[in-house]
């Protein structure tokens, strides 16, 4: 095999150890991520609480200024109920009072409803308090122990990119050129092997001619179906030796 070939073939294995480390990092960062997403929601559903909050104590006052209003209103009848003289008159009064007495008692049930809800969310406004509260703790051990991975990870990608800056640095810019060309469409499968005569790139049969060229390997040769670099695996090579 002419070095030509060898440098293609480790330089398509660094791209590939290259490639892997975008699904390590994301992998590394899942948990971080997801702490982070549960904090959030936590962080929002105690806002949407206190906002409820507010809500409630707005309906609650309302409830209050009409308790205000209905109290000037007995009041009033009361004073009325001395002046009136025919039986229709005190009917009307009547009526009107049983109505503003039942609007009274509507008003206190209601404040008093109000009041339980509110102390039920500032009851689960305190609970997700706590459980935040732990999950910020959560969130800095994932943080460090992600931060230490991470690190690891770009001293990993450092050296396998300083190997393959020095891997370049030896190779001629012409076969650089022609290998980053197919590399654009076939990525990872820019150098395949050959087994039993077929390219494992496109996994169509060679014919013997190039298939005789592959097995010298004194040449790059390219498969003529699909035009991925071809090479004889260590194994295929010894058996052709054999035959």
């Amino acid at each position: 095999m002419n070095k030509y070939l060898e440098q293609l073939i480790e330089l398509q294995k660094l791209d590939i150890e290259i490639d892997s480390f975008a699904p390590k990092v994301q992998k590394i960062r899942e948990e971080l991520d997801r702490v982070l997403e549960e904090q959030k929601t936590v962080e929002k559903n105690i806002t949407n609480l206190t906002d409820e909050i507010t809500d409630i104590e707005l309906k609650k006052r309302k409830n209050e200024l009409h308790l205000e209003e209905l109290a000037a209103k007995l009041k009033e009848i009361s004073s009325k109920s001395a002046q009136v003289k025919t039986d229709k008159e005190i009917k009307a009064l009547q009526l009107e009072e049983d109505i503003a007495k039942e609007q009274i008692e509507f008003a206190n049930e209601e404040i008093e409803r109000f009041d339980k809800l509110k102390e039920q969310r500032e009851k689960e406004i305190e609970e997700l308090k706590a459980k935040l509260e732990e999950l910020k703790n959560s969130t800095i051990k994932v943080e460090e122990e992600t931060n230490k991975e991470l690190a690891e990870i770009e001293k990993q990608k450092h050296e396998v990119y300083t190997k393959k800056q020095e891997l370049l640095s030896k190779m001629t810019q012409n076969i650089i050129i022609f290998y980053e060309k197919i590399r654009r469409w076939a990525g990872n499968t820019t150098v395949v092997a050959v087994k039993k005569q077929a390219c494992y790139g496109c996994y169509m049969r060679l014919n013997d001619h190039t298939y005789a060229e592959v097995i010298k390997g004194e040449e790059i040769t390219t498969c003529p179906h699909c035009g991925r670099i071809l090479y004889l695996e260590k194994q295929e090579e010894e058996v052709s030796e054999e035959a």
